[in-house]
């Protein structure tokens, strides 16, 4: 997106780009499409922003679509099944290779580290849900940084110009229209379908999941995972890592994943719809309650952006909260290895005698040729696939 975006068209400049990506890591859900969004309305207002971010998530959203709907029809078939092994298995060593490198990027300072320590025991030790951890991180970092920023590695705030006015007037219409487009759908099904329905679960989980995940995909599907797997059963945990493979490996940003959930929850559980429809509706809800919130976020709040890059405070917050961030998807880490690895569990702990040597042997060569040859996400992918193939002969 800053090549083509910044180097190759000018349409932004590299201090806008900056200012705009760092304000967009204020700001809960996916920050690509966000960014993507914010170039758009930058560029020609909220009819750019429209076009932007709706074109920047539509294709692939197509994509993850019709995969859905053929693994929910195909998932007990063999070869499918073996397919997925090796998936399942490469999954696994990009969920560590994302832990390496967001940890060798975010915990530069003892406090981030200590931080991201206490995220994982709380999430693994504790089962604190991933929303606690999130808030209470950033209220943490809001405190610190107005004593001791330098704990967090905070910049100190350059003086500038004055600062444009307050936008409230255009802030609070904006929140209002956008909150009544969010809302829009739950409001249909809640007068059709009632609270009862999986339609208004979906719906219900996935706008609280917009609001409070940070950090990226992999931060978020540590929470998913514990909700929509241990909390609602829409699926297992393996099918988890099945979705996210899927996403991995086709166009557009990996949170749509979501969609993937929200297929296979409706799916199952169609009445008074026909699976397939249902399982639609369900996908279309989980994208709608994603992705319009990050229209609100960026239209009510764009024009801050000048006085947030100064917001030493808000900084500090979010600073605190890309380290706990570390902690969760080690969590989700710790979480995919004992499901993908093993066959079953007790008492919350993993049957040793039930470890599956071949998924195993498929993690190890997929983390070899991630950290050793450098291979790309897709042809580890192609090869895991290959390989669980060619193991479930055996």
């Amino acid at each position: 997106m800053h090549r083509e975006v910044v180097e190759e068209r000018g349409w932004v400049s590299e201090d806008q780009y900056l200012h705009a990506l760092n304000f967009c890591h204020f700001l809960p859900g996916p920050e690509a499409q966000q960014l993507a969004t914010w170039i758009g309305w930058k560029l020609h207002g909220w009819r750019g922003g429209l076009a932007a971010g709706l074109l920047f998530v539509i294709p692939g959203a197509l994509v993850i679509l019709a995969l859905s709907m053929l693994y929910a029809v195909a998932a007990n078939l063999g070869w499918f099944s073996a397919l997925f092994l090796g998936i399942k298995a490469a999954v696994l060593a990009l969920v560590v290779q994302a832990l390496l490198r967001i940890a060798g990027r975010a915990l530069d300072t003892t406090l981030k580290r200590g931080l991201a320590l206490l995220a994982f025991l709380s999430l693994a030790l504790f089962a604190l849900p991933f929303p606690v951890v999130v808030l209470g991180s950033g209220l943490i970092g809001f405190a610190i940084a107005a004593l001791r920023p330098d704990l967090l590695a905070l910049k100190p705030v350059p003086e500038s110009a004055a600062l444009p006015p307050r936008p409230w007037g255009s802030t609070v219409r904006t929140i209002l229209l956008w909150g009544a487009i969010w809302a829009l759908p739950m409001v249909l099904v809640l007068a059709l379908l009632g609270r009862d329905h999986v339609l208004w679960q979906i719906g219900s989980f996935f706008s609280q999941l917009a609001v409070v995940t940070f950090g990226g995909a992999y931060a978020v599907l540590a929470y998913m995972a514990q909700e929509a797997v241990n909390g609602f059963g829409w699926l297992s945990a393996g099918e988890m890592a099945d979705g996210l493979g899927l996403a991995e490996s086709t166009p557009g940003p990996l949170i749509m994943v979501t969609q993937f959930v929200g297929y296979l929850a409706a799916f199952r559980a169609p009445e008074p719809f026909t699976p397939l429809v249902a399982g639609v509706l369900g996908a279309a809800l989980t994208t709608w309650v994603t992705f319009a919130p990050c229209f609100l976020w960026i239209f009510a709040f764009a024009p801050w952006i000048e006085r947030m890059e100064r917001a030493v405070r808000l900084k500090g917050a979010l600073a605190a909260v890309t380290a706990a961030i570390v902690g969760v998807i080690a969590s989700l880490a710790l979480w995919f290895g004992g499901h993908v690895l093993f066959r079953s569990y007790d008492g919350g702990l993993p049957v040793w005698s039930s470890l599956d040597w071949r998924a195993a042997l498929l993690s190890l060569v997929c983390a070899a040729l991630l950290f050793r040859l450098k291979w790309g996400v897709l042809p580890v992918l192609g090869a895991a696939a290959l390989g669980g193939l060619a193991l479930s002969q055996l």
